[in-house]
């Protein structure tokens, strides 16, 4: 092409404000370097946190892979939080939250700085949908590079995660296991750096992004302590010189086509709910036609193929031991389940990057042949109704029938129902319903803590969980959750009684509460909005611009006119 590598930061290198230069030569540029391109790379900083305590490491080879291509690799830092540390607390409200600020934290700097390209860095739960929601706003050439995994712990010669960490702790508040035991388990499931290794969100976006096209293939497969790692990184800038040169850009790559792929193959792994909701986001950052009523037709005909935890025991290290997750995605691809077509962030299309990649065998029990699913539809599926006009997103991997019917019990704080199962006050066939911890309510916070005490053997997969909140990928059991409108804005779920009957069908997609319209209205006419204290300026903030969960909890700004 014509167009300079340098396209934007030439801007500012060479443009009509000779004395911002000075900087530059501060910065130690040589001649030669006011014409190189500058890449920005946006790393999530947070050495509390296991998933991101190697990030910056990372970064700093990112930043040599640059140079060896004869570009220029600017760090810099964006929030983060931790999902599994902050989960059950305070803290725990500002997870969603803090993945909209890496959007406009990314948006910012490399807009500002006049990049010509930006790497953004998954390493926790919403470090890469932030970074994926930038690189659509912006649609500067960019691309994803995945932290990589945490690899498994071992207990008794048994791999172990944070899975089971938190179910051995839910088991021993209730006599099913002893606190000793449970906790030689907490010691040493977690033995080194990288994002949780399960299913849970960190995995489901790292593989949706790699079948969406906007992280490299193997990048979400490679652990995060494996030489592998180290030389994706340092191998970065070829990447980022071909997409500078062929002008890719990020809306490119984000078509609704991709997006059916990305969906397809989180529906296939047994991803985490959290998946759906960055989905919905990406979409409306990128302007695509893209909805919650095509994630419900893919999650019904999308078999389950894979064991990973919290469905089986396998992890993401199991995958890069096979492989890698391009050996998943070509099985997909060969089985018609993934459009080939789509052009990704190696300049070639999804069918080119898969083409010489081994065929998946059957001597491992991670993936199992589509006429012998684990399930003939997604454990993730979708339903509206009368609770839930605008959607609920359901993971019931627990679940051996697609239909549940239940008196509802109601609650406003997740302790609320640890107590309740430790005093044994639910029974199976209930329907819990927490709310008031929407979006706009309370910043969506992650009730882990809930659906933990939740799966315990008397109540996994017994009972079903209504909420307009979020749960992390590592639970399991009949979860119902985003569940929009919210309770604040007066949605359906707010009106919702203890004795209330509720049902749901996951194949027909329907979610009832069963309580007559006039009742309703009545109740309606009697409740009054709550009170929300705003404690926190990020919560505000977050709150006065967040739309609902089923447009991602994007700003109000990116939704259509007409929503």
């Amino acid at each position: 092409m014509d167009r300079p590598l340098n396209w934007n930061s030439r801007n500012l290198t060479q443009g009509w404000q000779r004395g911002v230069t000075a900087f530059y030569y501060g910065l130690n540029f040589q001649e030669d370097d006011f014409h190189k391109p500058q890449v920005g790379i946006g790393v999530p900083l947070l050495e509390g946190n296991l998933c991101n305590v190697h990030a910056y490491r990372l970064a700093t080879l990112l930043k040599q892979g640059c140079e060896k291509e004869g570009l220029i690799g600017f760090p810099f830092g964006t929030p983060a939080v931790s999902d599994n540390i902050t989960q059950g607390q305070e803290g725990g409200n500002a997870s969603l939250p803090s993945r909209n600020m890496i959007a406009n934290a990314a948006e910012c700097v490399t807009s500002a700085h006049g990049y010509d390209f930006l790497i953004g860095m998954h390493n926790c739960d919403k470090n890469g949908p932030g970074f994926a929601m930038a690189l659509a706003r912006l649609n500067y050439p960019g691309l994803i590079v995945n932290g990589g995994s945490i690899k498994p712990g071992c207990h008794r010669g048994q791999d172990t995660s944070i899975l089971d960490v938190y179910d051995s702790q839910a088991a021993a508040s209730v006599g099913a296991m002893t606190h000793d035991e449970a906790d030689q388990i907490l010691r040493t499931a977690c033995p080194g750096p990288g994002g949780c290794g399960i299913a849970a969100s960190f995995n489901t976006w790292g593989i949706a992004l790699e079948a969406m096209g906007l992280s490299a293939p193997y990048s979400s497969s490679n652990p995060a302590d494996d030489p592998s790692k180290i030389a994706e990184c340092e191998g970065v800038g070829v990447l980022v010189k071909r997409l500078l040169a062929e002008d890719i850009r990020p809306r490119d790559i984000v078509t609704r086509a991709s997006m059916l792929n990305a969906t397809r193959a989180v529906a296939a792994m047994g991803g985490s709910t959290n998946g759906v909701l960055h989905l919905l986001a990406l979409a409306r950052e990128a302007h695509v036609d893209f909805h919650l009523q095509d994630i419900q037709r893919i999650c019904r005909e999308t078999p389950v193929l894979c064991s990973f935890a919290p469905r089986g025991k396998r992890t993401m290290f199991d995958l890069f031991k096979l492989g890698g997750t391009p050996i998943f995605l070509k099985y997909l691809l060969q089985q018609g389940m993934l459009d080939g077509d789509c052009i990704t962030v190696t300049g070639k299309t999804m069918a080119e990057n898969l083409a010489d990649v081994p065929d998946v065998t059957w001597d491992q029990d991670l993936i199992v042949p589509v006429e012998k699913p684990f399930k003939p539809y997604a454990d993730m599926q979708i339903c509206f109704g009368n609770l839930a006009p605008g959607g609920i997103v359901f993971k019931v991997s627990s679940m051996k029938e697609p239909t549940f019917r239940g008196k509802a019990i109601c609650f406003d704080d997740p302790r609320k129902i640890v107590e309740a199962v430790e005093r044994d006050e639910i029974q199976p066939g209930t329907v819990i319903v927490l709310r008031y911890l929407g979006p706009m309510a309370s910043g969506m916070p992650e009730v882990l803590v809930a659906t933990a005490a939740l799966a315990v053997p008397k109540l996994d997969g017994k009972v079903a969980f209504l909420s307009d909140t979020r749960v992390s990928g590592v639970s399991h059991g009949a979860i119902g959750v985003h569940c929009s409108p919210e309770a604040a804005v007066g949605g359906p779920i707010a009106l919702v009684e203890d004795g209330d009957e509720i049902s749901f069908d996951l194949v027909a997609g329907d979610l009832t509460l069963h309580v007559d319209d006039a009742l309703l209205a009545e109740r309606r006419r009697k409740w009054n909005a709550p009170e929300i204290p705003r404690t926190r300026g990020y919560l505000a903030d977050f709150a006065a611009t967040v739309s609902q969960a089923h447009h991602g909890c994007v700003s109000k700004a990116f939704l259509p006119d007409a929503d």
